[in-house]
């Protein structure tokens, strides 16, 4: 299950960052890891599909649609649970003691640490037992988004539910269980998302 879990999380990672000719290089070992477990790949095929048949311009121009531009498939998991509140700086910090505490660098790249796929990638392959206490003090952030992309009828919904199904107990049905499951309500205080830039693919390794 260990070996499983790293390869969901690594695939994941891939599957949600940027598409350009990095990812589009990883996509054979992406697919012989999944192929390892039976049934892993059924999560990933669509994604991947979409991957190796739509030209990499027009994946790139959906994905900064569906994901830089749009609030709603937002890849920042402390941004489901506190908006742009002042809190957020504190949850922020708390991630980025999470990599130090691993004894590993965990490069940044201009990213945010609550970035999904740097999360991901953090857990598959730097320490697997922390990265899955974050995503699942996060669960409330996971089913948020897997709920928005199933509802927008994207292929990553089933990346976000192949994360979701690796972590303790059943995914909500609906936003009522989800914030019932975080135990409080949306926050409302607004001060400005600053867009990224999704150029930036997340890697963890080294000594800090």
């Amino acid at each position: 299950m260990t070996q499983r879990n790293r390869v969901t999380y690594l695939a994941a990672s891939w599957c949600l960052s940027y598409p350009d000719q990095e990812l589009m290089g990883r996509i054979p070992l992406i697919r012989r890891a999944l192929a390892e477990f039976p049934g892993l790949d059924r999560p990933f095929n669509d994604v991947l599909q979409e991957l190796t048949t739509v030209p990499l311009e027009e994946s790139q121009a959906r994905y900064v649609q569906e994901f830089d531009l749009s609030r709603r498939h937002a890849l920042h998991l402390s941004y489901w649970t506190d908006g742009d509140t002042r809190r957020r700086g504190e949850v922020l910090a708390g991630f980025k003691q999470v990599y130090r505490d691993s004894g590993m660098l965990v490069d940044l790249h201009g990213e945010l640490p609550d970035y999904l796929p740097m999360v991901l990638e953090f857990a598959a392959t730097v320490d697997l037992d922390a990265g899955r206490k974050v995503l699942t003090d996060y669960r409330a952030s996971l089913e948020m988004l897997r709920l928005a992309l199933l509802e927008d009828n994207l292929p990553q919904a089933a990346v976000l539910q192949s994360v979701c199904d690796s972590l303790p107990g059943k995914s909500p049905t609906d936003r009522q269980e989800i914030m019932k499951m975080a135990g409080y309500g949306p926050p409302t205080e607004s001060v400005g998302l600053d867009p990224y830039d999704p150029r930036l693919l997340p890697l963890a390794g080294g000594q800090q």
